[in-house]
């Protein structure tokens, strides 16, 4: 599949330059179409029956194997959730952490991991790693550690700046068991698990999926309490309450999910090209050349397909006139940045009309 053939796949491109996967991504004509045959398929067997109850069971067999594909690890490893935000509540709630426990997270993190750290009781630290070097911001996080810290929690892409941060360097240095929230990198730059412990996914992002779904590594499910239980979460249940966990990851799955969303996010991942990523990093750099003639950059990496950068005028503003202008970017809240994100289906011209309508 060629990139113009790639491209032509999503009908808001032929009105927008969107860039803002980083909030939600395009959704392509497959995606669609699976989603509108699904829901026909559901409504003909009246959401009922042996047959139809055993299709959405391999609906969700045969997602959660394309997900574990595209991290590096196996199907019983991941559950199935419904945005990253619910797999850091699901790590969190587990790993049943006090007030005398601490956890080292960053100065950039979205409020999808912030918030279940702050109901959690536990003492956060956080390392201040904004605009930081890779090398500069390893250090400054493993320097927050303390006898008491029981778990790094951070971005692999910072979703301010854009910065790609050394989680496998981190666990390895450590020995920390980290969790990763992984919203700006599946789908965006490619992704190892390796010896990570929790890694959540964001499938209406990158990945291109509908809303609300998402994903959750977890490299040994025997070692995660289940705090947020589901009715997908056991084998056997009795009168009391008392269960039987499933087996590996799947015991953390968020109960029911649209069987419409998971067709198309099927679809969606069946769709990726192979090029994916190699195009998406170089559109960001396309975009980070741009913009640098007139404007100030928040970051100047470019290892990630995320570029944040200071306005002339007030964001939210700026971000409003520009949508006017068939341009979508994201303005982040009490920064003053705006933030394109760039993806494998951005085109040169998009980036024209992006500079042009910032004039």
């Amino acid at each position: 599949m060629t990139f113009d053939e790639a491209r032509a796949l999503f009908p808001v491109l032929e009105r927008f330059a969107y860039l803002n996967a980083g909030t939600l991504g395009p959704l392509s004509r497959p995606t669609l179409a699976a989603i509108e045959e699904r829901l026909r398929f559901d409504q003909e067997h009246g959401r009922g029956g042996h047959d139809w109850f055993m299709s959405v069971l391999e609906l969700r067999t045969r997602v959660r194997e394309q997900i574990a594909d595209l991290v590096g690890t196996t199907p019983g490893q991941v559950a199935l959730t419904s945005s990253t935000t619910d797999g850091c509540n699901i790590v969190l709630s587990g790993l049943e952490l006090g007030p005398d426990d601490e956890v080292v997270t960053t100065n950039s993190e979205h409020p999808g991991l912030l918030l279940p750290l702050h109901v959690s009781g536990v003492r956060v630290r956080v390392a201040e790693v904004a605009a930081l070097p890779t090398a500069a911001a390893l250090e400054t996080i493993l320097s927050c550690i303390t006898p008491r810290t029981r778990l790094l929690a951070l971005s692999h892409v910072l979703w301010t700046t854009g910065q790609v941060m050394p989680v496998h360097e981190l666990k390895r240095e450590s020995g920390v068991p980290v969790l990763v929230d992984g919203a700006q990198s599946v789908g965006a730059i490619p992704v190892d698990v390796g010896e990570l412990d929790y890694y959540t996914v964001s499938c209406q992002k990158w990945l291109c999926g509908p809303e609300p779904l998402g994903a959750l590594y977890v490299r040994d499910a025997d070692q995660l309490g289940i705090g947020i239980p589901s009715y997908f979460a056991q084998k056997s249940l009795e009168p009391d309450g008392s269960f039987v966990p499933a087996e590996g990851a799947g015991r953390f799955d968020s109960g029911w999910l649209a069987s419409p969303s998971l067709a198309g996010l099927e679809a969606a991942l069946a769709g990726a090209p192979e090029w994916r990523f190699e195009r998406a990093a170089e559109m960001a750099e396309v975009c980070r050349g741009a913009l640098r003639e007139r404007f100030e950059l928040v970051a100047e990496g470019g290892e990630s397909t995320l570029v944040s950068f200071v306005p002339a005028g007030d964001a939210a503003t700026e971000a409003v006139r520009l949508y006017d202008a068939g341009v979508i970017v994201r303005d982040l809240p009490g920064t003053g940045w705006l933030r394109a994100s760039c993806g494998w289906w951005t085109s040169g011209g998009d980036i024209d009309r992006l500079f042009a309508a910032l004039a």
